[in-house]
């Protein structure tokens, strides 16, 4: 069943391959990570910055109100079922920041908060004449880590 929203999507051709919420690092493909989970809660429980939260029938998901993923791997050391796997130099994800029109500075308005708060230095403000600098980002220094999204005043930023 297809919803407004991706009718919508689809027309502006955003074709994102990944469905569903944004699963914790290292999290087996979604059909794989819905079959091995048991939603016992160990991974919420062990993630020091709170951002694992249990959602979608007690299934863990990411919350990037709370804060960043430092990638510290706990809530994959503590997944008995292997719904979390980390394997030597595997990416944690793909998930990539996105920075979406209710955007501050694209409404003309300055902030750099989300510049700000990325320690990867993947959003930059290059300056433009006769204007408030635009945030760019850089896809291939953005980690993912959602560190730009909760201090986003105008919630602009998702993580996907």
């Amino acid at each position: 069943m297809t919803t407004p929203d991706s009718r919508r999507n689809f027309l502006r051709g955003n074709f994102s391959l990944r469905q569903g919420p944004l699963r914790p690092p290292w999290a087996l493909a979604e059909a794989d990570f819905l079959q091995a989970c048991t939603r016992c809660g160990d991974c919420v429980d062990a993630c020091p910055t709170h951002i694992v939260v249990s959602r979608d029938a007690g299934y863990p998901s990411i919350d990037f109100a709370a804060g960043e993923c430092t990638f510290c791997g706990d809530c994959a050391t503590v997944c008995a079922t292997g719904a979390l796997k980390r394997s030597g130099e595997q990416a944690p994800w793909q998930a990539l920041a996105a920075i979406n029109e209710p955007c501050l500075a694209r409404q003309r308005v300055e902030c750099r908060i989300c510049g700000d708060q990325c320690a990867a230095g993947a959003i930059r403000f290059p300056l433009r004449a006769g204007g408030i600098a635009l945030p760019v980002l850089d896809q291939e220094r953005c980690t993912g880590c959602g560190a730009c999204v909760g201090p986003c005043p105008v919630q602009a930023i998702a993580v996907r």
